[in-house]
């Protein structure tokens, strides 16, 4: 048997799997990998262990038209315009979500109470705050 039949080093793997060797020695340990030892006694990952977790989980699709996953779809509740900007509550389910847009972004969109709206949130930090 050659090397190559034996599969990868742990190494080789975690590097092809874009993950840390310390991820795949946990994941051998709580069973999720599959790993065998060589004469010289090193881990070795199997070709088709790399495939079988080297598969993403498929995700729910972001739609072709914008790349914010996270999206509240609901109803306008109120629209107040001050002057260049308006601040827009749509009821989305259990939430309020509240956006801070542009004048010209309600009109081009005919925001008004009533008219159905989807909130979508990409952020880089959130904050959260216990009362």
């Amino acid at each position: 048997m050659t090397p190559s039949d034996e599969g990868m080093l742990l190494g080789d793997a975690a590097r092809a799997l874009d993950v840390s060797p310390d991820t795949l020695r946990r994941w051998e340990r709580a069973g999720k990998l599959r790993t065998t030892r060589d004469t010289a006694n090193r881990r070795r990952v199997s070709r088709r262990e790399i495939e079988r977790l080297g598969r993403r989980p498929l995700r729910h699709s972001a739609g072709d038209r914008l790349s914010a996953r996270n999206r509240f779809p609901g109803i306008v509740r109120s629209v107040e315009i001050d002057g260049v900007m308006a601040l827009v509550e749509i009821e989305a389910g259990p939430h309020l979500v509240t956006a801070a847009v542009t004048r010209d972004a309600v009109e081009e969109l005919g925001l008004a109470p009533g008219v159905p709206a989807t909130a979508a949130v990409k952020a880089t930090s959130v904050m959260v705050d216990r009362r």
